[in-house]
């Protein structure tokens, strides 16, 4: 069972335009769907985030499910003092070092111990700023084989990258069907993955 990396954030004003293309309760269906579609097969990792964290932990309590089985979720002790408070709930938090008075080296050091783990197969993108470009980049000088999904219609900087990468047709790119498109974009892609 390999682990599904999620890089996902509601876009904020003032840092870039992400936010212009950004539908927050798009991004909060996605999420949920994501998770209930893979949560079940696959262990879900993320970067801490005060906007999807909760999120994510609101959904595994509805489903029932034992998050320190299904999740694993890093956070940078550089934000210590601004963790949600929903950290405390998970009892799998994976802290790494703060670098002192650098927000992006320590953000930097998360993410290459986080997108280094041998156990990411597939990683999906939603929603999201700037990170949503670091991070796929880091991806796939780690993972190169990984499954990569973009989920476009949210906005945000996953629309960006989903047109980068070409693997839609115009229609699908406004395509609010998020549980069939994590089912046959991504839950086919891995069964086919471990079957080979």
């Amino acid at each position: 069972m390999g682990s599904i990396f999620l890089s996902a954030s509601v876009p904020v004003i003032g840092r870039g335009t992400y936010h212009e293309t950004a539908n927050p309760f798009l991004i909060q269906c996605a999420v949920r769907e994501l998770v209930i579609e893979i949560i079940r097969q696959h262990k879900i990792v993320w970067g801490g985030h005060p906007a999807i964290t909760p999120m994510i932990w609101t959904i595994c309590e509805d489903l029932g499910i034992d998050y320190s089985e299904s999740v694993i979720l890093y956070q940078s002790n550089y934000f210590k003092d601004r963790f949600p408070e929903e950290n405390e709930r998970f009892n799998n938090v994976v802290f790494t070092d703060p670098v002192q008075n650098d927000q992006d080296a320590s953000l930097a050091l998360m993410r290459d111990d986080m997108l280094s783990r041998d156990d990411l197969v597939a990683a999906v993108f939603i929603g999201g700023m700037e990170g949503i470009e670091v991070e796929y980049d880091m991806l796939i000088q780690h993972h190169p084989d990984a499954i990569v999904l973009p989920v476009p219609a949210p906005g945000g900087a996953a629309l960006d990258l989903a047109r980068r990468l070409a693997i839609f047709d115009a229609d699908e790119l406004h395509d609010i069907d998020f549980a069939r498109l994590f089912r046959y974009r991504l839950s086919s892609a891995l069964k086919a993955g471990a079957s080979e």
